[in-house]
């Protein structure tokens, strides 16, 4: 899974084309560190159907202040550049492939 900032939001999430989930996670967050290993897992099983990127919502704080993010971890669904869905917490794997398919 590859890491973005700020800077390189609009490039990678808004200008792409497909499906691409943004998980917004911190260090200091419990469940967002449970959420990196199914993360990885979903992110390896799926590359097909989506892009699975992280961003740092401590380095990044402005795609997420302009995404109204309050609480982590959040992970943010973009079909062709625009925001279609959003799931706020710890998810099973299960949950996650589900929703991802259910618009892949």
């Amino acid at each position: 899974m590859k890491s973005i900032t700020d800077a390189d939001f609009d490039a990678e999430v808004l200008k792409s084309k497909g499906l691409v989930l943004v998980d917004f996670w911190a260090e200091w967050c419990g469940p967002c560190r449970q959420l990196l290993p199914i993360m990885e897992e979903v992110s390896s099983e799926m590359k097909d159907k989506v892009e699975i990127l992280k961003m740092n919502v401590d380095e990044s704080p402005s795609t997420p202040a302009g995404f109204g993010i309050r609480s982590i971890p959040a992970l943010l669904l973009f079909k062709d550049g625009k925001l279609i869905d959003t799931k706020v917490g710890l998810n099973p794997k299960s949950v996650i492939t589900s929703w991802i398919n259910q618009y892949a």
